[in-house]
């Protein structure tokens, strides 16, 4: 399954998107991430786990890989919708809505995937 950039229209990006990067690192981040999650689900943290991805600063959520010790291009933080709705990135009013869409979080990684264009959110398939 190929990354789209869903604010785009859900065109697949050009050659040199920052996503086909971010695709190249989730094959690498696969197991890490669905191990976090699956720590987040079991320990009732959290029904909705949702990993950050960005290549700058990020205040949001526990950084669990980073770019600069993995010699890759993305830094994954472990959040949640609680912390979304927390800080306001998902408007209180929004969260049902974000439910409804939110894929099964032992088969789908939910990404909060954002470039210097803006963010959006991406489910992809664990391997």
């Amino acid at each position: 399954m190929e990354l789209k950039d869903s604010a785009h229209g859900g065109r697949e990006q050009k050659k040199g998107s920052p996503l086909k990067s971010l695709e190249e690192d989730l094959k690498m981040y696969n197991d890490p991430i669905r191990e976090v999650s699956d720590e987040m689900l079991d320990a009732m943290l959290t029904r909705y786990p949702i990993f950050v991805a960005h290549q700058h600063e990020v205040k949001l959520g526990e950084i669990i890989l980073d770019h600069r010790e993995l010699g890759t291009q993305w830094t994954i933080h472990a959040s949640t919708l609680e912390e979304f709705i927390e800080k306001k990135v998902i408007l209180p009013e929004r969260k049902a809505y974000f439910e409804k869409q939110y894929k099964d979080p032992r088969k789908y990684m939910c990404l909060f995937v954002i470039v210097p264009e803006g963010a959006n959110f991406v489910f992809y398939p664990y391997k």
